[in-house]
């Protein structure tokens, strides 16, 4: 049997929503305020990323269109988690550990007495289990925003 190819994602201006479910869903996603199309297409090249556009556009492009970078059209007239679950069918993405869905960074457990005077002292009293994203210094852990966010992505998932 064949590994599944490991996707990374460029996502155009208006995709934000996208870049965030897709790395709670686990996959790397970029995405940068007002990015020109020519810098998205510039990055997808040099990173290995396929281009996510709701502009058509961009697809008509001769270097897209021969796959360099490749690239994929989101209907922008559907809610981010419905565009998720379109590229989940249509790419088999299999469902990976969550990443920041502030960068995309990778999250990694941190000891609870590390973040001691950064978590809320409640939280920190509640909770065993903290995370850190390795890119922006961002610190997580599984309280009520994340169980909704996996209660969401689960029920992608049944659909």
């Amino acid at each position: 049997m064949q590994d599944r190819p490991e996707y990374r994602f460029a996502c155009d201006a208006m995709l934000k929503g996208l870049a965030r479910w897709l790395r709670a869903y686990g996959y790397d996603a970029s995405w940068t305020y007002g990015i020109d199309d020519q810098v998205l297409l510039e990055q997808a090249r040099r990173e290995g990323r396929i281009v996510l556009t709701a502009d058509g556009g961009i697809l008509r492009l001769r270097s897209v269109r021969r796959g360099d970078p490749p690239g994929w059209k989101v209907g922008h007239e559907k809610p981010p988690l419905q565009q998720l679950q379109d590229l989940v069918k249509e790419l088999g993405l299999a469902r990976k550990a969550i990443r920041c869905m502030g960068c995309g960074g990778e999250l990694k457990r941190v000891p609870k007495q590390s973040v001691r005077e950064e978590a809320p002292p409640r939280t920190f009293a509640w909770l065993d289990e903290f995370y850190r994203c390795l890119a922006c210094g961002q610190l997580f852990w599984p309280g009520t925003h994340y169980r909704r966010i996996q209660q969401q992505l689960k029920f992608l998932e049944l659909e």
